[in-house]
């Protein structure tokens, strides 16, 4: 699943069944052209919920999340460093429901 940032408030959120165990990935390839830089480095932490993996592929930065208590909203932050010497945040919201 692609995330994208185009709502009026940043907050990118999903829907996620707590029985899920999906890849979510954030597109940068836009913001990389823009700035003439690539990913080096990738973390990313789940506040409610727990990543597996991720990895950068390309300009997108990839993680697995699983998990989540039903009626909360969860979080994973994904924080990248760029080869210019960039470090910024995302953050993904994931409203945890029985699908």
């Amino acid at each position: 699943m692609i995330v994208t940032f185009e709502d009026r408030s940043g907050k990118a959120t999903i829907t996620k069944d707590p029985d899920a165990t999906l890849d979510y990935a954030i597109d940068l390839s836009e913001w990389l052209d823009d700035i003439t830089d690539t990913l080096s480095a990738l973390t990313v932490t789940g506040d409610g919920v727990t990543i597996a993996s991720s990895s950068i592929i390309g300009q997108t930065c990839v993680a697995w999340i699983s998990g989540g208590t039903v009626g909360q909203t969860a979080s994973a932050t994904f924080r990248f460093t760029t080869d210019g010497g960039r470090t910024d945040d995302r953050t993904i919201y994931l409203r945890i429901r029985e699908r």
